[in-house]
Formats: C-alpha cells, sequence, structure tokens
C-alpha cells in the first residue's frame, strides 16, 4: 500500500522546505486584507512561514510578502503580523 507524503512549502523567510502542518500561512484574501491564518483554511492566496519571529524578520527585510501577494504591504500591517506571531510563539 502507498503511504501518503505530507504536503511540504518552502518558508518565505529562511526559505527551508518543511512540512506544511509545521508552518503558518500568512493569507491575502479578495479584499487585500493580510492576516494569520493558523487553521489554513482561510480564502485568499497564501504564503508560508516558520513560525519564528526571525523568519518574519527575514521575510519582511527580503520583501518576501511584497513578492508572494505580488503587492505593495503596509508597515502597520507588517507589525502586526509580527506582533501576531509573537503571541503564537508565548502559547
Amino acid at each position: 500500500m502507498k503511504q501518503k507524503k505530507t504536503p511540504e512549502r518552502t518558508c518565505i523567510g529562511c526559505r527551508e522546505i518543511r512540512s506544511k502542518r509545521d508552518m503558518i500561512r500568512i493569507v491575502c484574501n479578495q479584499d487585500g486584507e493580510i492576516s494569520l491564518d493558523t487553521t489554513g483554511r482561510k480564502a485568499g492566496r497564501g504564503a508560508y512561514l516558520c513560525p519564528k519571529s526571525e523568519c518574519m524578520e527575514k521575510c519582511l527585510k527580503a520583501h518576501g510578502l511584497e513578492r508572494a501577494f505580488s503587492r505593495p504591504i503596509p508597515r502597520e500591517v507588517s507589525e502586526r503580523l509580527k506582533e501576531e506571531l509573537k503571541s503564537l510563539e508565548q502559547v
């Protein structure tokens, strides 16, 4: 019997390939709102990130979200995402 392979994604911060379940999805919905998607089920274009602040910093420095969503990311949105990720790390 064939064993199912778990889906893998590349972190937009550190560029490491990991299991989709081990990562956090950042989603841009049809209205252009960008948010963390901890369930992985929100509608919209998604980008994956390791659940570490260092990866978020690398992502923002290298403009990874801008590339993933093909649009500029306002500073206040990136700051909000960093704070949300920090709160997830502490749990």
